[in-house]
């Protein structure tokens, strides 16, 4: 891997059991991730599944981190080896490339980086291209109806968490946009292969032009793990 692509910046998500972010964050800091945004959010997974997959509490704790790959490669690996068969915070990690990152924010994250941070680096390859992370931004309220719809169309669950929104003035060339400040992001971890149905079917529903207004992306994942 040469020393572009070890510097490469990546997109993390974490979402764990609420109450763990902080003791998770100090963990990846440990391990030169340093720059974290934490949240709150809701899972809608049923009690149920949670139950199968030792998910704990609906509650979770979202963190959103950039590191470079690198960092990531070692994280993934120390995680791997050490949480095979167990789940330490409830929740579950994906990472994703990043674009662009202004150079400032870049260069503040290559000089955290420590010496402690040189080990054998192993590429991020298991699971490259199979899921994507799709994200849904609706009116408060319509949470519940978009996520039934999310199921029907194959997803297995997924995470709300509240926003406001900015720049509202982008959606004032529809004359019937109910413009409100609060909305509800849904994000789903999908398999490529039902990816294509779940957009499709929220966006048919909840769209732009619906009640809902929603806005609906995916990105690639490049890892997804249990943590």
């Amino acid at each position: 891997m040469s020393k572009a692509d070890t510097n490469r910046m990546m997109f993390l998500v974490s979402i764990v059991a609420r109450g763990k972010g902080k003791r998770y964050i100090n963990m990846v800091a440990e391990k030169n991730i340093r720059m974290n945004l934490q949240s709150v959010g809701h899972g809608t997974a049923t009690s149920e599944m949670m139950d199968i997959l030792g998910l704990g509490t609906n509650d979770k704790d979202v963190v959103i981190s950039v590191a470079t790959q690198k960092d990531v490669s070692a994280l993934l690996s120390e995680l791997t080896k050490n949480l095979e068969g167990s789940v330490r915070y409830g929740g579950l990690l994906m990472v994703t490339k990043l674009s662009a990152i202004n150079r400032l924010a870049a260069e503040v994250i290559l000089r955290s980086r420590t010496e402690s941070a040189e080990k054998e680096e192993t590429r991020m390859t298991k699971g490259e291209g199979k899921f994507n992370l799709i994200l849904i931004a609706v009116n408060e309220g319509f949470a519940d109806d978009v996520m039934k719809t999310a199921k029907k169309a194959g997803a297995t669950g997924g995470t709300v968490i509240r926003a406001r929104q900015v720049g509202a003035e982008l959606l004032e060339q529809f004359e019937e946009a109910d413009l409100q400040e609060e909305k509800e992001i849904i994000t789903i971890l999908s398999p490529t292969a039902t990816s294509g149905h779940i957009i499709s079917a929220v966006n048919e529903e909840f769209g732009l032009r619906s009640a809902a207004k929603g806005v609906v992306c995916a990105v690639p994942v490049e890892r997804a793990l249990k943590i």
